[in-house]
């Protein structure tokens, strides 16, 4: 039945089953997180509540056996071409499917799960019921489950080919006059070179060619990052100048402060300020707790307010509930190593962040990556994965644990959800979703990737997230059922052996959840929502109109705009510093190497008059660096 929970008391509207707990498709995660999940063969999986539900392969060795081919891979020249034009080759390769909306049910019924697929087309492949919804009504409307992916997916532009041709001369020519220098170096200046020659019969700590791009390209433009700020980075933030005369090896500061519009902090909602509620209320809890708790979680540092920001943040998710560690990078990169282990298979997206990387190796998990964000790919991997096991003894998996982001940072593209949650069902996996950058950001009620899809967080088995984006904080947190967080409790190490949580930090959590809640009595979090996606697609928008080629879904508050070429790098960095414009810019090897680019950060405290300003200078920034490849389709006054 479709519910809605009251206001004071917010949660997603959710579809649910009736007659169980979990939702189909979802394997009960046991108290210890050690129930066998066999992949490929029929099993039974003990549930909570001590029941047993029998999962067989059938469903997914034959719908993979219906799935649509992709093309052949043979070389050839036109097809080396044409994969070469594209900045990334995620979309070029395999076309997106068209997927069907996800409908709602009408309150008065309550539905089976079969009926919720049939009710999106699915399970018979009938039509689905049409809601005479344009896109943009779709886009905007209350009914979120009404929304479907591709009505606000950007496609990938095209790169020249003329630019990708010069992109890679200029990284050949960098390549050969560094090397030339090396060369040179270790011959006429053997001091400067020491460390990269052999000393007294000992090999260099560090080979000239693994730190040839550090030396040759990172200090060269090492002066783009890094740049000292003074005061709070809110819409506007004050930037140190400083110099360099021994080629950005070492830096000195001028006296000159530079007031800059910033698009580089993470600060979506606009929570980082010095005055307000959250301040104020951060003022009063020091004076009661101190500033630390001085242990770790599992020690003396567990306090009532952490308890209480705990239930607080798995209330607002949706999940039964949640730990809080103090670190956002650690969030993944312990708790993945306490769920997955030997014998299991981890499912990544290619473009995931580099702690799920790190989580995932730590793991000892075996790793297979899809194409970002492509469905048909991930549905081909899961029928390999499933259908031939575990390598050599060909086993069936202990679990597989599909892991994806709800809104890439560096791309700026909102996971297709619905399609993932329609196979979940299908093959019988675990899915982990780090909403690191769509918690706050995204969904009507800023309750991230589910809240905007209008889909029910119980389909998703682990949903991590961090504080420093969307609420003025830090650290992360992991959500899920009160069973697999009694494991994560005894098994992360984070949770055991790190420093807690300080008080400013949790009652900043506290405070600015309660705003986006309206638990305050104010419409203040829901404004700063709707401005904040206002703004994205205001500023989005008004780049591809000025001609520069754009990453990023619509609504996203990331905004990468495509640099290209290394030397502009540094050049538009420099030249937005000189017009008061704070941004990150991003190359190689975050970035694939012909897909540099500047990503500008939006924010909810970002007015439109800011916003302008903003656009008129990048506008002259791409005309001086020749970085608009499209007409313009508009002048901005």
């Amino acid at each position: 039945m479709l519910s809605h929970q009251p206001s004071s008391s917010f949660q997603v509207p959710s579809i649910e089953i009736q007659g169980t707990e979990t939702p189909p498709g979802s394997p009960a995660l046991t108290t210890s997180f050690s129930t066998e999940t066999n992949h490929g063969s029929s099993s039974a999986i003990s549930n909570t509540d001590n029941t047993t539900t029998t999962l067989s392969p059938k469903t997914s060795v034959t719908a993979a056996a219906a799935s649509p081919k992709t093309r052949p891979r043979t070389f050839s020249l036109s097809h080396l071409v044409t994969k070469t034009r594209r900045a990334y080759s995620v979309s070029s390769a395999y076309p997106p499917k068209i997927l069907p909306s996800l409908a709602l049910p009408p309150k008065s019924q309550d539905i089976t799960w079969d009926q919720y697929l049939a009710a999106t087309g699915e399970l018979d492949k009938k039509p689905p019921p049409s809601f005479n919804l344009s896109p943009a009504q779709r886009r905007n409307s209350v009914a979120a489950t009404a929304r479907r992916y591709e009505d606000f997916e950007q496609k990938i532009e095209e790169a020249p080919l003329a630019v990708l041709v010069s992109t890679y001369l200029n990284y050949l020519v960098l390549i050969l006059f560094g090397h030339l220098r090396d060369i040179l170096g270790k011959c006429f200046k053997r001091k400067e070179y020491a460390h990269l020659r052999m000393n007294e019969g000992y090999a260099p700590l560090v080979s000239d060619f693994d730190s040839f791009y550090t030396r040759r390209m990172y200090v060269r433009i090492r002066d783009c990052w890094n740049r000292p700020i003074t005061g709070v980075p809110t819409r506007k933030t004050m930037v140190l100048e400083r110099e360099s005369k021994d080629f950005n090896k070492t830096f000195k500061l001028t006296g000159r402060k530079i007031e800059c519009i910033n698009f580089a902090s993470y600060n979506y909602l606009g929570f980082a300020q010095s005055t307000g509620p959250c301040a104020d209320a951060v003022e009063k809890s020091v004076g009661a707790y101190g500033m630390s708790t001085a242990g770790t979680r599992t020690e003396a540092g567990t306090s009532d307010l952490h308890l209480y920001m705990e239930r607080k943040v798995a209330e607002f998710v949706g999940k039964e509930d949640a730990i809080c560690v103090s670190m956002g990078f650690a969030t993944n990169s312990t708790t993945i190593p306490s769920l997955v282990g030997k014998g299991c298979l981890i499912i990544s997206d290619e473009l995931n962040h580099s702690s799920i990387v790190f989580g995932a190796r730590l793991s000892g998990a075996s790793i297979r990556v899809f194409k970002h964000n492509n469905m048909m790919d991930l549905r081909q991997l899961l029928t390999e994965v499933i259908s031939q096991g575990q390598p050599r003894t060909h086993r069936p998996w202990k679990k597989i644990l599909v892991i994806v982001e709800g809104l890439y940072s560096m791309e700026g593209s909102i996971v297709n959800l619905p399609e993932i949650i329609k196979m979940k069902h299908e093959f019988k996996f675990y899915l982990y979703v780090d909403e690191a950058h769509s918690i706050g950001a995204l969904g009507e009620n800023g309750g991230g990737v589910c809240d905007f899809y209008g889909i029910s967080p119980k389909y998703v088995d682990i949903l991590m997230g961090t504080f420093t984006k969307s609420f003025g904080a830090a650290g992360g947190y992991i959500a899920a059922d009160k069973a697999v967080l009694d494991h994560l409790r005894l098994t992360n190490h984070a949770f055991l052996y790190a420093e807690t949580m300080s008080i400013p930090v949790v009652q900043q959590i506290i405070t600015s959840l309660s705003i986006i809640k309206g638990e305050d009595g104010t419409k203040d979090g829901r404004l700063r929502i709707q401005k904040l996606a206002d703004n994205a697609r205001y500023f989005a928008k008004g780049l591809r109109d000025l001609g520069f080629i754009v990453y990023g879904d619509e609504g996203s508050p990331v905004v990468p705009l495509l640099l290209f070429n290394p030397a502009k790098i540094s050049a538009f960095s420099r030249e937005a510093l000189k017009r008061g414009i704070a941004i990150c810019v991003v190359g190689y090897p975050a970035t694939p190497i012909i897909s540099s680019r500047a990503r500008f950060c939006v924010s909810a405290s970002h007015t439109r008059a800011d916003l302008d300003d903003a656009l008129e200078k990048i506008s002259e920034i791409g005309d001086l660096l020749l970085l608009k490849f499209k007409p313009p389709k508009s002048k901005v006054i």
